[in-house]
């Protein structure tokens, strides 16, 4: 069954702006709070369970890292919202997870939200996820639908000596950005393998199956394409345009980000362009395939037009047929017969026909 590329926003239909319903898929994990706080000392990583638990004294020269796995709690999303004084708009935005990658910028921070992906191979199938940032001068809140692994790198990061340059909040979202983008090229590699496949298998036998696996990666391009196209937006806005949240030295690094999301989608295009010249290749060769069927029955019924017309000749029921009186005639109509087939044969075959 063939995946929804739209969600559903019905449950929303005249509901007043900033009111906290969850557009999704509904999920039975129960959602995790961590909190990670650094500075050049030492680092606390702790989970919580509601955020009015965790109280710490403002601090300049720390970086506060809320993440959220599961956004599919409506109580929760508010009171982390209230939390951190975010905007109504921005925890609907949050709770929202079919958004258009996008950056808008609050009073004192700005709301990220982009697309995160998986591939995988068993299914063959792309997982997407909404990832929601928030940058502040105080802290960082990265909120994602499931439980995952692409920010493993980034706390390690963190947990080791590496972190000098994870010191600015800034550096730290672009950092998690970074990370997500990179798992576009894993995932891509992974789809380019199982296309290559498919090509061979196309070139070499195609079946019905085979077009429906064309037609199944098409629309997982669509779908990263709808994903890539408004991530380059994203991304250029926040390194051409200025903000004192993000220094030049993080835009530098932002910049090449960006040159990634380009790479992507370059990928893509390639990509969706191969696809589309596959489904071509694989009509043409059903047409070939056919055309030789016809050809060799064509071949077959033109082999037997003159063997049937001497046997229906002397099928009739006519009294004097001076050939039937003949001692020799049933062999030697054998042989006149098998001599047309074998000489039709060789016409057919110095003609390259066969």
């Amino acid at each position: 069954m063939a995946r929804k590329l739209i969600v559903k926003r019905s449950k929303k239909a005249g509901a007043d702006p900033g009111t906290l319903i969850h557009i999704g898929r509904p999920s039975d994990l129960s959602p995790t709070i961590r909190v990670i706080r650094y500075d050049r000392d030492g680092l606390s990583d702790q989970c919580i369970d509601d955020p009015a638990q965790y109280v710490a004294a403002p601090c300049a020269d720390q970086v506060t890292w809320w993440h959220v796995d599961g956004v599919h709690r409506p109580d929760l999303v508010e009171a982390l919202g209230q939390k951190l004084q975010l905007h109504p708009l921005v925890m609907e935005d949050i709770l929202n997870t079919d958004q258009r990658p996008k950056v808008e910028d609050y009073e004192g921070y700005l709301y990220i939200v982009f697309r995160m992906l998986r591939y995988d191979p068993d299914s063959q199938q792309t997982d997407s996820e909404q990832l929601s940032l928030v940058l502040s001068q105080q802290f960082v809140l990265s909120m994602q639908e499931y439980p995952g692994s692409v920010f493993d790198g980034v706390r390690k990061r963190l947990i080791n000596v590496h972190k000098q340059r994870l010191m600015r909040t800034d550096a730290l979202v672009y950092a998690l950005i970074d990370a997500a983008v990179d798992h576009y090229f894993v995932a891509l590699e992974q789809i380019g393998d199982q296309i290559e496949h498919l090509e061979d298998e196309l070139l070499a036998r195609p079946t019905p199956a085979t077009l429906s696996r064309i037609h199944h990666f098409k629309r997982e391009m669509l779908m990263l394409r709808k994903s890539v196209w408004p991530l380059r937006e994203v991304l250029g806005r926040l390194w051409r345009d200025e903000n004192p949240l993000i220094s030049a030295e993080t835009r530098l690094f932002l910049r090449d980000v960006f040159d990634h999301s380009v790479h992507i989608m370059d990928t893509i295009d390639t990509l969706r362009e191969l696809l589309a010249s596959m489904l071509d290749i694989y009509q043409s060769s059903v047409s070939i395939h056919l055309n030789e069927v016809m050809k060799m029955l064509t071949l077959i019924a033109t082999l037997f037009m003159p063997l049937t017309f001497i046997a229906g000749v002397y099928g009739m029921n006519f009294a004097f047929m001076p050939e039937l009186s003949w001692p020799w005639a049933y062999p030697a109509v054998l042989v006149l017969m098998l001599a047309i087939a074998l000489g039709l044969v060789a016409f057919f075959w110095k003609r390259h026909w066969l």
